[in-house]
Formats: structure tokens, sequence, C-alpha cells
């Protein structure tokens, strides 16, 4: 397992505030280098098929301005796709879920490298904030940056081997 703490270890992570139309917004960035194409990265981020091998599976009409569902998760709205450089949907969740955005940004690193960023940006309870801090926003993008490393060296986990994962220390 000390290979799934390398990789977590090569996240970046930043956390910032931001200014939109509903307030101020929290921020929480995470860049990482994967050894793969930015076609290759692309696809494992906008596939439907291929997210359900790394992430959760998802449904929905997958074109601009169409909507999203993870499984027993976020959905929301595709709102900006600019292949294979950016990705902007709506991320919401939960009965009253606010204002949420993730944007996905792919950028070539070099002879077949990218550089993969993700940025969540969420209007959240300043309570809950003070209680989670960056948790509020950015929980689980370390283990999505994980997965789709993982995904895309072809080494992918089951549900059942991430889920027992989560419970040990590492």
């Amino acid at each position: 397992m000390s290979e799934i703490v390398d990789q977590i270890d090569r996240v970046h992570r930043e956390v910032a505030t931001r200014k939109v139309e509903e307030g101020e917004a929290h921020a929480v960035l995470l860049r990482r280098s994967y050894d793969a194409e930015v076609a290759d990265v692309w696809g494992a981020v906008t596939s439907p098929e291929r997210i359900g091998r790394w992430f959760l599976p998802v449904t929905g009409e997958f074109r601009l301005g169409g909507r999203y569902q993870l499984e027993g998760h976020a959905g929301g709205e595709i709102l900006e796709c600019v292949e294979p450089e950016r990705l902007r949907v709506s991320w919401l969740y939960g009965p009253d879920p606010g204002f949420g955005e993730v944007e996905v940004r792919l950028t070539p690193e070099g002879e077949g490298r990218t550089v993969f960023e993700v940025e969540h940006v969420a209007v959240v309870p300043e309570e809950f904030w003070n209680q989670f801090g960056p948790g509020a926003v950015g929980i689980g993008w370390d283990s999505i940056a994980l997965g789709l490393g993982m995904h895309l060296a072809g080494r992918g986990m089951s549900r059942e081997e991430s889920e027992a994962w989560q419970g040990t220390a590492e």
C-alpha cells in the first residue's frame, strides 16, 4: 500500500476563497502530473464508461448543457467543455446543494505526460467550514486523483479494494 501513499504525496493542494454571484466561496485545487497523453486523460475524465472504472458509475446527457448524475453522489450540468483541455460542471450534492462547480484542466507536460488540475469551488455554511475546513469542499478529491492515476497506469482498484484501503491507517 506504500505505492498508494506515494501516489497521494505527488498531489499539490491549494485552498483559497473566491467571490461568486452567490457570495464568498471556498476553493480547493489539486494538481498532479500523470504519465499519460492528454487524450488518454481526457478520455478517462469524460467517458462515462471509463469514469465508472476509476470513480463511480455515471449517467446523463454528456453534452454542453446536459445533465449528469454520479451514482449515490453529486450531479449537475455540463457548463463548459473545451476538448481536450477544460471541463467545467456544476457539482450539486444533498438536499440543499447551494452553489458548487468543478473545473478540470489538462495541460501537456513534455512527451507523454499530462498535468491534471481539478478545482472545486463551493459556497458552504460558515459553521460547516469552521468544523471541517477544506474537507467541507474537497474531502474526496485525493481519492479521485489516486483512482485516476491507478486507472491511467493500468492498476485500477475495485470498489471493494478502495473501500477496504480507506479504512486502513495508510
